[in-house]
């Protein structure tokens, strides 16, 4: 059997994450800051790689999506220098005692946050990425092992660039924050057998890749980052607020996961607000797919939305429009086509807006509020590894305390079991 060609960087991300254990919050700290100073005194040539990046992207055709989630731009960058002052200023969860009681023998039995150890992220055409889980990783004491795109390989490898210079500034091991550049798939599926040295997996890319990912890794994996996004406008919302929320969520960034990708509308309003809402939708270049009792109110600004339309993230100036009976009927469809990303109501009626809240089960749930929301520095995180869209250990936009555990720590004297 082939040894695993990435034995040697799964051994060394462990070896400098026992180093990262015993920094305290403020060495930490000092860290995030030479990582933040750092990328600003690099920015000339971060810039110059990630426009090489921008052209050979182009040149393969690469979708607007795509496009829009690799570049890097002066105000991006300092948006990410600011999430990194964010970071430092959260409180350090390592250490954090997360509850303690004695029990009837004399012990003294606690639970205390630790870091995760390795983890790694698998992840596309996102260069800030590279910065966000570095940050969230050293602050709480973890290494990592990234592995970008192909297409962001220039830029990731500047960005890695400035990362290890601030690590050598500190004098810690570069291997605490380590990068496949090796656009091989095949190394892809090395790091899903990294089992004794990588404690967490996280895939940040398309359907595809998270299937990959659960059904090869040895490794734990936290999935998630893939949204069907859904808000429903019940007949109690007030009308005159509803198309400013949906542009925001359709507009603002459609290439995002937790941009909107269809609009439930409960057929009581459907008269009075589809028309002038699908031209407002229209004017910001949204093209519409509706359903045919949508499409009778809105004619030729929509065309008719096919039988998949409903179960797509499109990450496009792209809507689905649906016509719901009510809010049990708009419940249904989320549950039958949701990724279980981020929903939304808009009402006025407080016992529908508990019903919705109660009745769905995605990792974020909003009430007259955009789904554009969902993210680790809207959230107060600072910035995020992912949202996560599963269950277990984690759900939502994943910060600094979705990359600890906790272990038990019993204190007694010389106390030995009855």
């Amino acid at each position: 059997m082939t040894e695993n060609p990435l034995l040697a960087m799964g051994q060394a991300a462990r070896k400098a994450s026992y180093a990262l254990m015993g920094l305290g919050g403020e060495a930490k700290n000092r860290l995030l800051a030479a990582i933040a100073a750092r990328l600003l005194q690099d920015e000339a040539a971060i810039l110059a790689a990630n426009a090489e990046d921008m052209a050979a992207a182009q040149a393969a055709g690469l979708s607007g999506a795509m496009l829009d989630r690799l570049q890097l731009t002066p105000e991006r960058l300092a948006a990410i220098r600011a999430d990194i002052e964010t970071v430092i200023a959260l409180a350090d969860p390592v250490g954090e005692e997360l509850e303690s009681r004695l029990l009837d023998n004399g012990m003294r039995l606690s639970r205390r946050r630790i870091p995760l150890g390795v983890v790694g992220v698998i992840y596309e055409a996102r260069p800030n990425v590279t910065i966000d889980v570095a940050v969230l990783a050293l602050k709480t004491g973890n290494a990592a092992i990234l592995r970008g795109g192909k297409e962001t390989v220039r830029s990731n490898r500047a960005l890695l660039a400035s990362l290890h210079a601030a690590l050598e500034a500190r004098n810690l091991p570069t291997a605490a924050i380590q990068l496949i550049d090796n656009p091989d798939r095949g190394l892809v599926t090395a790091l899903l057998q990294l089992d004794h040295y990588v404690d967490m997996l996280i895939p940040r890319g398309g359907a595809g890749l998270h299937r990959l990912c659960i059904e090869h890794s040895r490794i734990p994996v936290i999935t998630g980052g893939i949204g069907i996004c859904h808000m429903f406008v019940d007949r109690a919302a007030r009308l005159s607020s509803v198309a400013e929320l949906v542009i925001n969520a359709k507009v603002q960034r459609p290439t995002v996961c937790n941009a909107l990708d269809t609009l439930l509308v409960h057929k009581a309003i459907v008269a009075e607000l589809l028309p002038g809402l699908a031209k407002a939708l229209q004017d910001q270049g949204v093209t519409l797919k509706a359903c045919p009792e949508a499409l009778a109110h809105i004619g030729a600004l929509a065309e008719v939305a096919g039988p998949e339309d409903f179960d797509q993230e499109w990450l496009s100036l792209v809507l689905g429009i649906k016509v719901v009976e009510d809010v049990e009927a708009a419940i249904d469809h989320i549950r039958a086509h949701s990724s279980d990303h981020s929903e939304s109501i808009l009402t006025d009626d407080l016992a529908t807006a508990e019903r919705f809240v109660n009745a769905i089960n995605s990792a974020a749930v909003y009430v007259n509020a955009s789904t554009r929301f969902t993210d680790g520095s809207q959230f107060g995180l600072g910035a995020e590894v992912a949202v996560s869209t599963q269950k277990l250990h984690a759900r939502g936009p994943m910060g600094l305390d979705a990359l600890t555990t906790y272990k038990w720590i019993g204190q007694g004297h010389y106390t030995a079991r009855s």
